[in-house]
C-alpha cells in the first residue's frame, strides 16, 4: 500500500476528513488525527464494511506547552462544539501533559514528550503508529512503520517503555472480534 492509497482510503471516512480539516482551521499546535480511526477505516475499505464500522473514537494529538488541565479542557470543548454534529467520540489529548497522568492511570512509566509524534511512537501496536494532518499543500502523514502491516491487516506489538501485554491483548481481542481477517502477533 502506498502513501497515496492509504490516504485515499482514510479520507473515504467523512469523519476523518472533517476532523483533519477542522484541526487545520483551529491551528492547534502540532495537531494530528491518529491511530485506530485511520487504520480501522482502511481495514473497513479493504473488507467492504461501512467506513466507520468498529471505530470507537477518533483520537487527536496536539502539543501545547501549557500542560494545564484547563487548557486541554478548553481544546476538548472547542472540538466538541465544532465537531459535535459528527456524532463521533473525539478524544483530544495534549501530549505535553500525558506524563502527568499516565503513570497513575496505567502503572507504567511515561517520560515527558517533546512533540506529538513522540506520543504516536508509543502506541501499543506498530500498525497504529500513524498520524495525518493538513499542510499548506495537502496532507502530511507520519507513519514510521509504513503501511505494509495496515494493508496486510497485521497487528504487532510496539514494545516501548510503556508497553503492556495485558492492554495489547485486550485491544487485539476487541479488534479480532470486529475484523476477524486480521492477524494478531503475540505480545511475548
Amino acid at each position: 500500500m502506498t502513501k497515496d492509497e492509504f490516504l485515499a482510503a482514510v479520507l473515504r471516512n467523512p469523519a476523518n476528513r472533517t476532523i483533519i480539516d477542522e484541526l487545520h482551521r483551529l491551528a492547534l499546535p502540532d495537531a494530528w488525527l491518529v491511530s485506530g480511526c485511520l487504520v480501522q477505516t482502511v481495514w473497513n475499505v479493504l473488507t467492504n464494511r461501512p467506513v466507520d464500522h468498529g471505530i470507537s473514537d477518533y483520537d487527536v494529538f496536539y502539543f501545547d506547552p501549557d500542560p494545564s488541565w484547563e487548557a486541554e479542557d478548553a481544546v476538548i470543548r472547542a472540538l466538541q462544539t465544532r465537531l459535535g454534529h459528527l456524532g463521533a467520540e473525539i478524544e483530544a489529548r495534549n501530549q505535553a501533559r500525558v506524563h502527568l497522568w499516565y503513570p497513575e492511570k496505567h502503572g507504567l512509566p511515561y517520560p515527558p514528550l517533546s512533540r506529538s509524534t513522540d506520543g504516536i511512537d508509543r502506541f501499543l501496536t506498530e500498525n497504529t503508529r500513524i498520524g495525518i494532518r493538513r499542510s499548506s499543500d495537502g496532507y502530511e502523514i507520519y507513519a514510521p512503520n509504513g503501511f505494509d502491516d495496515v494493508a496486510a491487516m497485521i497487528v504487532r506489538p510496539n514494545r516501548t517503555a510503556n508497553f503492556s501485554a495485558a492492554n495489547y491483548a485486550r485491544k487485539a481481542a476487541r479488534w479480532k472480534a470486529l475484523w476477524p481477517e486480521i492477524t494478531v502477533l503475540a505480545a511475548e
